[in-house]
């Protein structure tokens, strides 16, 4: 299938928060909105990051999850969850993680897109949810959604839908990225099919570089808060 639905577009700015007695910002609240909004090459009209390290910057501009993993997320956490519970800034209908590829590129308005990689999920969303565990079920369930890139900027509506406009040829969907990142680590053979996509993003690509060379990859302070 070449097209999705959008469900909702998300947009928020930086917030405060408890997490473990001390205050954290985050931009994981988002709200819904309608109309058009401009997509620039950073990020959408009215969103905003507080991590720059680890979220935002021209590899993250947008971060896409599918609705269809709503219903496992409430039975997770035992209650309703409204639109962009998860800080992300697309929700979409259609594609989840083993329907797309790092390096696809899509239509959306506009505007033009294009894969970089999964979303590695934080402990942001712990805090959110008082749940110590959620970052480690995110990255263990695969249900992770995954980053846009934009490669041309333009007013984009939820209305517009997603439309593929190419499928890389190397085929690295977001799901098996997800698999030798956070699984199968010391599986040379996929690292290297994986960094023969052009398209992945630097950070990805510097941590399985890192790997290759036996230098490993401590994800701790990104699902915990703790250094």
């Amino acid at each position: 299938m070449n097209k999705a639905n959008i469900v909702s577009i998300n947009v928020g700015t930086p917030q405060m928060m408890q997490y473990n007695s001390k205050e954290v910002i985050s931009g994981i609240f988002k709200n819904g909105v309608d109309g058009p909004l401009f997509l620039s090459y950073l990020n959408l009209e009215g969103d905003g990051q507080a991590d720059l390290k680890h979220h935002g910057g021209r590899d993250k501009a947008i971060c896409v999850y599918a609705y269809e993993h709503y219903p496992y997320w409430e039975s997770q956490l035992e209650r309703p969850l409204g639109l962009g519970a998860f800080g992300e800034n697309l929700t979409i209908q259609g594609w989840i993680e083993q329907d797309v590829c790092i390096g696809d590129v899509f239509k959306f308005g506009e505007a033009t897109v294009q894969i970089s990689q999964p979303r590695q999920p934080c402990y942001k969303l712990s805090a959110r949810y008082g749940e110590p565990h959620i970052p480690v079920k995110m990255q263990d369930s695969g249900y992770t959604g995954f980053y846009f890139r934009v490669l041309q900027e333009g007013y984009v509506s939820r209305e517009d839908g997603l439309t593929r406009l190419t499928s890389h040829p190397k085929a690295i969907t977001v799901d098996f990225a997800n698999h030798i990142m956070h699984h199968d680590k010391e599986n040379t053979e996929a690292i290297m099919r994986i960094l023969e996509v052009e398209a992945l993003s630097s950070s990805w690509r510097l941590t399985f570089e890192k790997r290759l060379k036996g230098l490993g990859n401590d994800t701790t302070e990104r699902l915990t808060g703790q250094s």
